[in-house]
């Protein structure tokens, strides 16, 4: 197994997520034969968050001006019409910014592959102690089939665990094959470095490892029960997270999980309520945070030059409270939908 592509593909999940799928992949859409009263309730509960629809956005202060695209992290063939639409503008662009460039991703599989500490922990109790016999069968069946044997797995650090089960074993023998997810994040960077337009990282390599640093142990465990059910069923699991994508509703997705948890993951709707709480708090909404600044420098800078800048991040940042929009927002930017044919719009 090339751990580089592997390594790549992990952090583009860990990052947006989300379950992970591609087009090579074959599974059904859950939403298709999911029950019209859960259906009902899941839409419920992505109500009134705001900018939940949309994938694509413009925001203007001024002079300034930055384009804004939800990205999927791994290939599909819906991402043509995207780059047909901003492939120009990108060209145009003083700037275009991602969650982690070639060379954040370079130093990220270099540490990893060099710091087995990283993702092993080799002290503490392995995770056949940590859980149940019955469940431990069932994660250690699930992290074989996605290539890791059960003697590697005890040790594994359970942030890499989740992630891990999070990757559907399809789209670990994709990325094996072709050697790159292929997501959008990568064909923006291509793009980009194509017409020799300078290419910033939103946030430092080494992110991954500090998202879930200060977890207690219940934590960590619970964390893994949660990203259970999905992986069961992995591929209709990421089919129907990349159909949603497409349809420009991306805060369904994140309802989606919280709702499967509440049926399949054992955990009562209070832990699993707990466990959502902590992955948007580090996956999402600190990031969205930290990004604010380095967002705002470079619109400047940009607008000095004439230009704009293009910024492609996993699009469960863009919509809620604290994402990236409300926050650009509540700066004083103004912020607008752009509509890109059968794609979603930011409606």
């Amino acid at each position: 197994m090339r751990l580089t592509p592997i390594l790549t593909a992990l952090f583009a999940a860990v990052t947006l997520a989300l379950p992970a799928a591609a087009q090579d992949c074959v599974g059904q859409n859950l939403f298709e034969r999911m029950p019209p009263e859960r259906l009902t309730e899941l839409h419920a509960a992505a109500e009134g968050v705001p900018y939940r629809h949309g994938l694509f956005w413009q925001a203007e202060k001024g002079e300034q001006r930055v384009t804004l695209l939800g990205t999927y992290h791994f290939a599909d063939p819906r991402h043509d019409l995207t780059m047909e639409h901003f492939g120009p503008e990108i060209d145009e662009a003083a700037l275009l910014m991602v969650e982690a460039g070639p060379e954040e991703e370079a130093k990220l599989a270099e540490a990893m592959a060099s710091d087995p500490s990283l993702l092993v922990d080799p002290e503490g109790p392995t995770l056949p102690e940590r859980f149940s016999d019955v469940e431990w069968r069932s994660l250690s069946a699930a992290l074989e089939a996605r290539g890791l044997p059960a003697v590697i797995a005890s040790r594994l650090r359970p942030w890499y665990v989740a992630v891990m089960l999070g990757v559907s074993p399809c789209m670990m023998r994709v990325i094996e094959e072709k050697g790159d997810p292929g997501g959008l994040d990568h064909l923006l960077v291509e793009r980009a470095e194509a017409a020799e337009v300078p290419v910033r990282a939103l946030e430092p390599w080494d992110t991954v490892f500090t998202l879930f640093a200060g977890m207690t142990s219940k934590e960590e465990e619970d964390m893994i029960r949660a990203a259970m059910p999905a992986a069961e069923y992995a591929d209709d699991y990421a089919v129907t997270l990349a159909d949603a994508y497409f349809s420009g509703d991306s805060w369904l997705i994140w309802e989606f999980g919280r709702f499967d948890a509440y049926d399949n993951s054992g955990l009562t709707r209070a832990e699993v309520d707990e466990q959502m709480r902590l992955a948007q708090e580090k996956l999402m909404d600190r990031r969205n945070e930290s990004w604010i600044e380095p967002i705002e420098q470079a619109a400047a800078e940009a607008a000095g030059q004439g230009k704009g800048v293009v910024i492609g991040f996993g699009a469960l940042h863009l919509p809620g409270e604290h994402g990236v929009l409300r926050l650009l927002e509540n700066r004083g930017w103004s912020i607008s939908p752009i509509t890109v044919e059968g794609i979603g719009d930011g409606g």
